[in-house]
């Protein structure tokens, strides 16, 4: 394996870990960014307030999004498994 393979191949595992993981955080951040100006807004300090939400708001997005995840995940194993000659040169 050349380093041009190898960059390609860390290049392509890092993209696909941003592509998966990036919705769940980024509706966890949303949702914990409403409920922080809700209790501002509203003087409710209770701590619980804010993790409920965000749990079930990633969660939601992660059962909503878990078959285009899994396909993103089966696609790129089939392809680094397909090419695996190529990988151990």
């Amino acid at each position: 394996m050349n380093e041009i393979v190898a960059m390609t191949l860390i290049k392509d595992t890092m993209m696909l870990s941003l592509e998966i993981g990036l919705p769940p955080l980024l509706v966890g951040l949303l949702v914990g960014l409403a409920v922080s100006i809700f209790q501002t807004t509203t003087s409710i300090q209770e701590q619980t307030l804010s993790f409920i939400p965000k749990v079930l708001a990633t969660g939601a997005t992660i059962v909503f999004l878990g078959p285009w995840m899994l396909s993103k995940t089966i696609t790129w194993s089939i392809n680094l498994i397909s090419n695996i000659d190529l990988y151990i040169k």
